[in-house]
């Protein structure tokens, strides 16, 4: 039986590395956030107010169809980020900071509605709950050029609407794991315990 395992979490929680994680572990296709591929990161980063609502439509529309594609395709697939983190946490921030209009917000909103509502959410969503001083010594580590200038308020920002948007979520499944507690990057007992957790989660299923 084929399921959707997504993994979500702030930027700089380790989601890219436990998705590789669990594909390996568990033979599922795994698919990740299209960071190098992206034609409009780096703009982005530089200037977000002109740039914010492009990428936002961007993300929209290769995740959604990276879902379509895996959900035709009867396979299991664990998915780094999930459709819903863009319009609940990363679009409204922008909006808040003034760094995407009006307008353009509920343009993005009112196609992220239509386009979710022909969707199955995932079966398990794994959200990967970090502190921002977890969160920056793990941006620090990896070393991506374009997040050098992200700010703290930045980040506290993302993690109180991704706190926020975790409450409210009823689509389905969450497994939450705590990464100030849980190095699953660097120590495979902390790995471990994570795998059991998932074990557990996906026999609750069925």
């Amino acid at each position: 039986m084929s399921m959707h395992i997504a993994v979500a979490g702030n930027i700089g929680s380790g989601k890219t590395t436990l998705t590789s994680l669990l594909s390996k572990h568990f033979n599922w296709d795994a698919h990740y956030e299209d960071v190098d591929d992206n034609p409009y990161l780096n703009d982005f980063y530089n200037d977000m107010q002109r740039w914010s609502f492009n990428l936002q439509i961007y993300f929209l529309n290769t995740r959604f169809n990276h879902i379509l594609t895996f959900r035709r395709s009867g396979k299991t697939l664990v998915q780094d980020r999930t459709i819903y983190e863009d319009a609940y946490i990363f679009a409204p921030n922008l909006h808040t900071m003034g760094l995407m209009s009006t307008r353009d917000f509920e343009n993005y909103f009112t196609l992220f509605t239509m386009l979710s509502s022909l969707i199955q959410p995932p079966d398990l969503i794994i959200y990967l709950r970090a502190s921002v001083p977890t969160l920056v010594k793990q941006i620090q580590k990896r070393g991506r050029k374009y997040e050098d200038n992200i700010r703290l308020d930045y980040l506290k920002r993302l993690n109180e609407r991704y706190e926020a948007w975790i409450e409210s979520y009823k689509l389905g499944k969450m497994l939450i794991i705590d990464v100030d507690s849980n190095n699953f990057i660097d120590k495979p007992e902390d790995m471990s315990i994570v795998i059991d957790k998932v074990n557990a989660s996906i026999h609750g299923l069925f």
